[in-house]
């Protein structure tokens, strides 16, 4: 018998609030690259019936003119939706212990704010 193929999906879309500026910078082949933290917020009922709100810390990585432009028109608490796929990277530190980061890899940011350019989609840059 066949073995059963798994769809696999790695899919994401966030709307929320820049924790602080863009950070933009370059890679080492020119392309230009930008840093966003983006805090995305739940509100729930507890246990009690109180209302409670959790957040959500994620960082976006964003490429090319999208990044320029992220740069020039977002700042610390500008809203934005994204969507991206999950990117994870490990390294070792200098003591030898294995760390890992997760991060968006962004397709498609939109800024929320009405005085901010609407939306910019562009393929980040092959590996």
């Amino acid at each position: 018998m066949g073995e059963l193929k798994l769809l696999q999906i790695n899919e994401v879309r966030l709307a929320g609030r820049l924790t602080k500026d863009p950070e933009l910078k370059e890679t080492k082949k020119g392309q230009a690259v930008c840093r966003i933290d983006l805090a995305v917020n739940r509100s729930y009922k507890d246990a009690n019936g109180e209302w409670k709100e959790e957040s959500c810390f994620i960082p976006v990585i964003v490429w090319q003119e999208k990044a320029v432009a992220c740069r020039d028109f977002l700042k610390k608490g500008s809203a934005i939706y994204v969507e991206g796929r999950l990117k994870q990277y490990s390294w070792e530190t200098s003591e030898g212990a294995k760390r890992y980061r997760l991060e968006v890899d962004s397709r498609k940011v939109q800024f929320l704010n009405k005085k901010e350019p609407l939306e910019y989609s562009v393929q980040p840059p092959p590996l």
